[in-house]
């Protein structure tokens, strides 16, 4: 429903709610937080990839003054994650450097770090896998007993009975034989990236009674990191508080390890203990992107149209993961998205190695199979001497198309054509005038050689799970949403306040959000997925309506009129036909009485969001460097609720394992040692504010009918364009392909050679 009066906040650039307290370090992150009697968690972490543990002596570590705890697999409780959940908090088998081994809690942290050192354990090695081909492979280590071959189901029911594992419909053998070019390949995007949120994740937990505890987290969804951690605990009663996140990019949508390790020692101490990982513990022993890998075909006329695509998707999840097959589910949703093809046979298959465990990262599935397929859409494409903007904007999901989603279940797109937005996006980056074709560089000044590159991605999860919201009139003229929204860096809590004040037609200080509290608020889902915006945003808006409903009626008796007829602003209600007689909110409701409203959203996949990026690249043919010149994103964001936190979220792309994972971000595993190189930010490479490019963002606004205010998410679609974009750009520069991420100088230079030598034009 659109607003009939002109719009007071929504559209505006208007200060965070939580600026003053992130700016004067009022903000209480993990780290601030202090409980009374609390005791510090630290974890023994494995040397070795892969061994069985045959001895573990803890005396001496028990006997250290101040040490209040020592667990081992011998003693921690009988919880397990993993999907399947077979994973124990502490296990006899470790299978990564940096597994759990032991865990202490001591009155201080130096205690419980010198508590570590006296731990005395004895090994026996085992052979390790970093290589899917190499795990599959017959006679290779096995890492779980359950999972011969080292696969695991793909199949789960987490969203549903037909939860998606796979693309397969229509008639692939005639969809090639309906095909003008058929490109065959393999390709991977298995540099396995880390997102890096600013503040290592951490959490506290106290036992309230022998059933009941409270946790205290900088997760991004106190309510899910709730739910899913009662399932794996035997269903405790937990209490759950969410503290500022301090950064997520998906990988603290839930903590469970540090939630077992934290919640295992508060129980054995009986006192509250706080795990914080260290800095190297978040690279090494937290959570990674999937690693992916596309093999198989596909099938396009000239025309661009898609006749096939068949193949089989290789999914890396290292040593564990507990949303490897969400993101399976999600991915093969997202594919079909940017991909309109009639005849599918997208099988995938999902390893573990012994490598650090995946989890949830920005992108969720979608941008690891993007980044792996769309290169071998490129070669298609390029024998057809179709334009890449043409081609994707050909193919993506329009109006009245139909796909399968996350939850098995077919969907036909009810949003909207971003064509306007491509189109808009091209002219400002000037593509007609940089595109020379394929493999063939904009401009060459001697050893520097410009090329330009798209990228595309679609989600459907901007309508994802469920939202429940309340939102209190108080008699003062102000309104307190209750909705469980941890604040993880994108200004979500306010832009909701931003809606709710629209509505209502309050000052925006008028209006506040209650602590991400699960005591406190009705069940929310979190913000995953881009779903703030409109899943969010659409129970809230919902809540505030049905609040300025209930108030209108009980101001209806003393203005001696219809509720229809009135309307509310300021703190007051008033006839709509004259201010006279306007009575303050006070006088409605009474001193002592609140008016509370209630709103809900379902889930709805049937409006994705879209985003294409445009980028140009300088690549260095002597020293094999690719500098990033210019970045554009274009997309349609329904209605712009905030413009200074739309554009922050498209800024994006750049970091937060995005667009820069096709450039420099990398995880560097030794393999015959299995540990990681760089698990520090000086030899872990991200991009400085000195070296960011140019970057615009094109935002059309075209309302949707998502709720009152037409708005939809776009922050999750921003970062997986990116890779594909950089690799066709510096290919186009070099005039060869290139045949793997991340473009390092080494594998830039080597693939200049190759030209150099003939290989190419």
């Amino acid at each position: 429903m659109e607003p009939v009066r002109p719009l007071r906040h929504i559209g505006r650039a208007t200060p965070r709610k939580d600026a003053r307290a992130i700016v004067t370090g009022q903000a209480e992150y993990i780290d601030d937080l202090t409980l009374p009697g609390m005791l510090h968690g630290k974890v023994l972490r494995s040397p070795h990839p892969h061994a069985w543990i045959t001895s573990i002596d803890t005396r001496a570590a028990q006997r250290l003054p101040g040490v209040k705890a020592v667990l081992t697999h011998e003693t921690v409780p009988d919880w397990k994650t993993g999907l399947p959940r077979v994973v124990p908090v502490l296990d006899r088998k470790v299978r990564y450097v940096g597994d759990a081994v032991a865990l202490v809690a001591a009155e201080t942290e130096e205690i419980a770090r010198a508590a570590l050192e006296l731990i005395e354990v004895a090994y026996e090695t085992l052979p390790a896998v970093y290589d899917m081909d190499a795990a599959m492979a017959p006679g290779a280590p096995t890492l779980y007993d359950q999972f011969p071959g080292n696969l695991l189901p793909v199949e789960t029911k987490i969203f549903g009975p037909k939860t998606l594992n796979q693309v397969v419909y229509g008639d692939v053998e005639q969809g090639f034989a309906e095909a003008d070019l058929i490109s065959e390949g393999e390709f991977g995007y298995e540099n396995i990236p880390n997102p890096l949120p600013i503040e290592p994740p951490g959490v506290i937990v106290r036992w309230d009674e022998p059933n009941a505890l409270t946790v205290w987290s900088s997760a991004q969804s106190a309510a899910w990191h709730r739910f899913m951690m009662m399932g794996k605990m035997g269903f405790p009663e937990i209490h759950a508080i969410a503290t500022q996140c301090g950064g997520s990019f998906g990988s603290k949508n839930y903590s469970p390890q540090p939630f077992f390790y934290a919640a295992a020692l508060a129980r054995a101490a009986q006192r509250p203990v706080k795990v914080m990982f260290s800095k190297e513990e978040q690279f090494g022993a937290f959570v990674l992107r999937l690693g992916s890998r596309f093999r198989g075909k596909i099938g396009i006329k000239r025309d661009g149209t898609v006749t096939a695509i068949e193949g089989e998707w290789l999914v890396d999840t290292g040593a564990l993961s507990d949303q490897a097959q969400t993101q399976i589910a999600v991915g093969c949703g997202e594919v079909q998205l940017v991909l309109r093809c009639a005849n599918w046979n997208l099988k995938p298959k999902l390893v573990v190695t012994n490598r650090a465990p995946s989890g949830i990262v920005r992108g969720f599935g979608g941008q690891e199979l993007e980044s792996s397929l769309l290169p071998v859409f490129m070669e298609a494409i390029a024998k057809a001497d179709i334009d890449p903007v043409g081609f994707f904007k050909k193919n993506y999901a329009k109006p009245g198309d139909g796909y399968l989603w996350r939850e098995g279940g077919w969907w036909v797109c009810r949003g909207q054509d971003y064509s306007a937005a491509i189109d808009r996006g091209a002219e400002v980056f000037g593509w007609g005038e940089q595109w020379r074709g394929w493999l063939q560089p904009t401009a060459v000044d001697g050893r520097k050689r410009v090329g330009v590159g798209v990228g595309v991605h679609g989600n459907a999860d901007v309508g994802e799970d469920e939202s429940e919201a309340y939102v209190r009139l108080t008699p003062d003229g102000g309104a307190v949403i209750h909705a469980g929204v941890a604040e993880s860096g994108m200004g979500q809590r306010s832009s909701l306040c931003k809606m709710v004040a629209e509505v209502l037609h309050l000052p925006l200080e008028k209006v506040s959000m209650t602590a991400p509290d699960s005591l406190v608020n009705p069940f929310d889902f979190g913000l995953t997925g881009s779903r703030g915006t409109w899943a969010l945003g659409a129970a809230v808006t919902a809540a505030a309506e049905d609040a300025r409903s209930k108030l209108l009626e009980l101001a209806a008796p003393l203005l001696e009129a219809d509720p229809g007829d009135l309307d509310t602003a300021d703190g007051e209600v008033f006839c709509k036909d004259s201010m006279a007689g306007a009575v303050p909110w006070r006088k409605v409701m009474g001193v002592f009485h609140t008016c509370t409203g209630h709103g809900t959203f379902e889930p709805d996949y049937s409006m994705p969001n879209f985003m294409m990026l445009f980028v140009r690249v300088e690549v260095d043919t002597e020293t094999g460097r690719v500098d990033l010149q210019r970045v554009v994103a274009a997309t349609d964001a329904g209605r712009i609720i905030d413009p200074p936190s739309l554009d922050g979220q498209i800024y994006g792309a750049l970091g937060a394992a995005g667009l820069d994972t096709a450039i420099f971000e990398e995880t560097v595993v030794d393999r015959p040692t299995g540990r990681q190189l760089n698990m520090n930010l000086i030899d872990y490479k991200w991009r400085t504010f000195e070296e960011l490019p140019r970057f615009d963002n094109v935002i059309l606004e075209t309302p949707l009918p998502s709720h009152r205010f037409g708005a939809i998410g776009v922050g999750e679609i921003s970062t997986s364009p990116g890779p594909s974009a950089v690799l066709m750009a510096v290919s186009n520069a070099l005039g060869v392909r290139l045949d793997g991420y991340p473009l390092l100088p080494e594998r830039v230079l080597a693939a200049w050679q190759s030209v150099q030598n003939g290989g190419a034009a």
